[in-house]
């Protein structure tokens, strides 16, 4: 809604302008009309809509045409006024002033116009009926007032409608000539009966109706008003009432009647309360509002964000099979102008055996987009009305900041649920499998279908008897050559072939470059393992690289059986992500990860003779 409105008043000389501006401020007629009343600005407290209007007066004796051209670009609404018992000012309305006014603007970008008869208290009669051939002739005006600026009669309500016709315009909403809803109006107004359709039964039941006056008007409908609502829309369409209920029909045919009747405020009311703006556009406030993420920060959906989410995802599972089919995800994304999520989530989340995207894999994917761009995800809660169902300010609301990283390494202690992992190693390690293998998928690489390959994994692991979400992302890298931000996460996992002898040799250049002094964890991770290991082709082994840089010994993985220890690699590496200050101590003995797996601490000392001894060995 506009913040402001600027009213300019057009008309041939003596039909009042001037008089009716001086009748609405000082209340009364006044004795003496200056030539061209001075710009009034009437503040935002004493007007019907609360926003501050300017009214401008124009005079032809004092003001030249390069001045009226410039008045009108900075109009928000011209009021062309005539005088009632002098046809010669109504004849100009048609000849002149919308010409001056509209000539050259396209169809849609019109300024309003309200048609103002003056000198009412002259003439016994009404002038509407040759007002009404001009109003029909030209769509942007809005209506027409007669009034008396001697006697004051409807000056207060020709203001009124000025500031109406900015603060509510039809033009957007309505095409007069053919007398139904614009297409972008249907479009907003067909999201807004989607998400109010809460059961997703394609009927506004009394409950959902009442939801919607209230979150939109403040109070719900008496039963009463109830029925006579849905009695004027059964008697006026074929299929706008059904079961009892409003369907998107007969929503549509009530907005359309209201805009018919003149309470374009109605419509607009229920449009800038689901967020859009004057173009019906959904408003950048709405869509991405202020959250502040301080550095070292992250961003995870709470429980409220959880819970609403839950919500659509019941709503839009129809046949309750917890999994949602391509059918039921585009239903559930049909209140966007596009589609967000594409092919690639199929192979970023968990699906069902058919194929289909399983519930638990449908909230990794919103906690993998509130982690990786929080404000694309405020922008889809925002599309799927978040702030409305939920009766919330914004989005924010869904949304928990972590504290920042840096305490958690002080602290020891981490309240984070959400972690990233940086998969890196030389190209044909087996990155991708390893990611599908998170998912419990065996991976070929010449099956991936094209384009619907995704770089990010996220799926769930147990830590201590708590669900965490553990996030892969492959670093995809030709040279050893690693940018400082491609390196940086909560954990890195450092890759190898054991069946490549000049695998290791990237994966300890990466460490010492990017991670040997970061307090960022590492873990080797020796993939094919279900290969014959050959000796890799550096200074040192596998193992005493990792003895000597107090690392956990390299972790043995094939996608090929993906057994419980394969599996259990997830596992660790999501330990590490949540305990970053053992990086170095701990963590870098068997019996840290023995620990993690078995939960037993009398193997301490026996673990961390196993590993010196398998060290000294190699």
């Amino acid at each position: 809604m506009k913040r402001d409105v600027r009213i300019l008043l057009l008309g041939e000389p003596k039909v009042g302008k001037t008089s009716l501006i001086m009748s609405l401020v000082g209340e009364e007629f006044p004795e003496h009309v200056p030539l061209r009343a001075e710009e009034i600005t009437i503040p935002a407290d004493v007007t019907p809509e609360k926003v501050p209007t300017h009214i401008v007066d124009y005079s032809e004796t004092e003001q030249t045409d390069d001045v009226l051209r410039e008045e009108i670009v900075k109009a928000n609404v011209v009021c062309v006024v005539y005088d009632v018992t002098q046809e010669e000012t109504i004849d100009k309305i048609r000849t002149k002033w919308i010409p001056l006014v509209n000539g050259e603007a396209e169809k849609g970008n019109k300024v309003p116009i309200i048609l103002v008869g003056n000198k009412s208290d002259l003439c016994s009669g009404s002038s509407m009926e040759t007002i009404l051939p001009i109003m029909n002739q030209f769509s942007e005006i809005e209506t027409c007032v007669e009034c008396s600026a001697k006697n004051l009669k409807n000056i207060s309500e020709l203001f009124y409608y000025a500031q109406k016709a900015v603060l509510h315009p039809t033009a957007p909403l309505y095409d007069p000539e053919d007398k139904q809803l614009k297409p972008m109006c249907v479009r907003a107004l067909s999201r807004i009966f989607s998400i109010s359709d809460q059961d997703h039964d394609r009927i506004l039941s009394d409950a959902e109706l009442n939801c919607f006056q209230k979150s939109c008007f403040g109070n719900p409908l008496a039963p009463q008003a109830l029925e006579d609502v849905k009695t004027v829309v059964w008697k006026n369409t074929s299929d706008g009432v059904q079961d009892n209920g409003l369907t998107l029909n007969g929503f549509l045919f009530l907005n359309t009647l209201f805009i018919q009747r003149g309470r374009h405020e109605t419509t607009w009311t229920i449009l800038r309360k689901f967020g859009y703006n004057d173009s019906l556009e959904l408003m950048d406030d709405y869509l991405y509002p202020q959250l502040r993420v301080p550095l070292g920060c992250t961003t995870e959906l709470n429980h409220l964000g959880h819970q609403f989410l839950q919500r659509l995802f019941d709503k839009y599972d129809e046949d309750k099979d917890s999994a949602l089919s391509p059918a039921e995800l585009k239903n559930l994304f049909s209140v966007f102008p596009y589609m967000p999520w594409g092919d690639d989530v199929y192979t970023t989340v968990s699906t069902t055996e058919q194929g289909y995207i399983s519930n638990h894999g449908y909230m990794c994917k919103w906690m993998l987009s509130a982690y990786l761009d929080i404000h694309r995800c405020l922008e889809h809660l925002g599309h799927l009305g978040y702030p409305i169902l939920t009766e919330q300010d914004s989005q924010t609301t869904a949304v928990t900041v972590t504290r920042e990283k840096a305490v958690d390494l002080q602290k020891g202690q981490t309240q984070r649920s959400v972690f990233l992992c940086k998969v890196i190693g030389p190209r044909g390690t087996g990155k991708s499998a390893f990611l599908q293998a998170f998912l419990g998928r065996n991976f070929v690489r010449e099956e991936r279908s094209p384009g619907a390959f995704s770089f990010y994994t996220i799926n769930t692991v147990q830590v201590s008897n708590q669900e965490k979400f553990l996030i892969l992302f492959e670093v995809d890298v030709e040279t050893e050559f690693l940018k400082a931000s491609d390196a940086a996460c909560d954990v890195a996992c450092l890759m190898y072939d054991t069946s490549d002898p000049h695998s290791f040799d990237y994966c300890a250049s990466i460490y010492k470059q990017h991670y040997m002094d970061s307090s960022i964890p590492c873990v080797l991770v020796a993939s094919k393992a279900d290969l014959p290991e050959v000796r890799q082709l550096h200074g040192m082994t596998p193992a005493e690289f990792c003895y000597k840089h107090r690392l956990p010994p390299p972790l043995p993985f094939s996608s090929l059986s993906l057994d419980s220890a394969s599996r259990n690699t997830f596992a660790k590496l999501a330990w590490a992500a949540m305990f970053p200050h053992l990086n170095g101590s701990d963590m870098s003995n068997t019996s840290f990860w023995l620990r993690v797996t078995l939960g037993a601490a009398v193997v301490t000392v026996l673990g961390f003779a196993i590993y010196r001894a398998f060290a000294r060995q190699k």
